[in-house]
């Protein structure tokens, strides 16, 4: 059986990580979706609470396991015995990062594969900090995320509070 793990932040889901997870949800027999913290940001929602959104959006996909990580990703995979990283590209400098990250999780742990999938067009454009400032200001976030990260998105950025 072949187990692929996608970590992020999710911080917001947006529908582009959605189509991601699908997508990768074909390719493997089995997908971790690890949720981590991006420890050079706060949060806006917390760890638990980000899983739950993925969770309610994967309903459907069987082969979708959606789990909290901490540390590192190659650590959380061998745990978990997978085999292959997945990571979506928006763009070339997207590429650019992944590709230092690949290098130097193929020096930690040589078994894994790092896979990247190409972002839909339609979702090339949307990054956390971008959505987040839409929301703040009160911007249409329906085609961009799911309904219920759209409200849970205003609501925290309304309030004030972000999570750690």
């Amino acid at each position: 059986m072949t187990i692929a793990v996608f970590p992020g932040s999710f911080d917001p889901l947006t529908n582009g990580h959605l189509d991601l997870i699908r997508r990768a949800s074909r390719l493997f027999d089995q997908l971790i979706v690890a949720v981590g913290q991006n420890t050079s940001k706060a949060s806006v929602f917390t760890p638990t609470e980000r899983v739950a959104f993925i969770e309610a959006n994967v309903q459907d996909l069987p082969n979708v396991k959606v789990q909290i990580e901490s540390g590192l990703t190659v650590s959380f995979m061998r745990q978990k015995q997978a085999t292959a990283l997945v990571r979506g590209l928006r763009n070339g400098t997207d590429f650019e990062y992944e590709q230092g990250i690949a290098g130097m999780n193929r020096s930690l742990a040589p078994e894994i594969e790092t896979v990247c999938l190409l972002a839909d067009s339609q979702y090339q454009f949307v990054s956390s900090s971008l959505l987040k400032e839409v929301a703040r200001f009160g911007g249409d976030l329906s085609n961009l995320v799911p309904p219920v990260v759209a409200a849970a998105l205003v609501d925290r950025l309304e309030s004030g509070r972000t999570r750690d």
